[in-house]
């Protein structure tokens, strides 16, 4: 079974005004559809990758062909951090976590506030392409950590949490340059549920 594209939780105008439709429409039916399809390209001869989850084959990249590793590693991560990004985002949400990640954001990074302004810097500061993540480290410690171009986490032993794409087609028909502006908004989006289920 080939990875599938999955379908958005809301419609394409549902998080306007942070994110217009035609953004989210491109970004999800053209940038994330072509990671899906080329992944699955490139696993063609290789099937036995499609009886695996996305996160245990970009956990050992070593394992993956030779020929076709760059492309998984560069696709499938498009692929997984895009499945990570529409899902913890949507229309009515932003606002701040309760429970067990809301004491770890505070223990760790002194307090929410502290924390969105330390991811936003890092993710901000991504030179090029790439994401800004909060993840879990081997020990179950919180970090910040920035990857390039789809460069993942999870290839790394990082348990992701928390993401926010900084590839200019993620903002660039809006915001044009003004990335921080994009990533401040970025916040108001937020589906802390999700987000506590992933840290939990």
């Amino acid at each position: 079974m080939a990875f599938i594209l999955p379908e958005l939780k809301y419609d394409y105008n549902a998080l306007e005004p942070i994110m217009d439709a035609r953004t989210v429409e491109i970004h999800h039916g053209k940038h994330h559809a072509t990671y899906t399809n080329k992944l699955n390209a490139a696993l063609e001869k290789y099937p036995q990758f499609f009886e695996m989850s996305i996160e245990d084959v970009l956990s050992d990249l070593g394992k993956i062909p030779e020929g076709v590793r760059t492309a998984v590693r560069n696709h499938g991560g498009g692929y997984y951090h895009h499945n990570l990004w529409w899902d913890q985002i949507g229309p009515g949400k932003g606002g701040a976590p309760t429970g067990t990640l809301a004491a770890a954001l505070d223990e760790k990074f002194g307090s929410l506030e502290d924390f969105k302004k330390d991811l936003s810097a890092a993710s901000i500061a991504v030179f090029g392409s790439g994401w800004g993540w909060l993840c879990k480290d081997s020990k179950g410690e919180l970090v910040i950590i920035t990857t390039p171009n789809q460069d993942s986490p999870i290839s790394q032993g990082f348990v992701p949490i928390l993401t926010i794409d900084v590839w200019e087609h993620a903002y660039y028909l809006k915001y044009q340059n003004r990335r921080d502006e994009f990533v401040d908004n970025f916040w108001n989006l937020i589906d802390w549920d999700v987000v506590s289920k992933r840290y939990a």
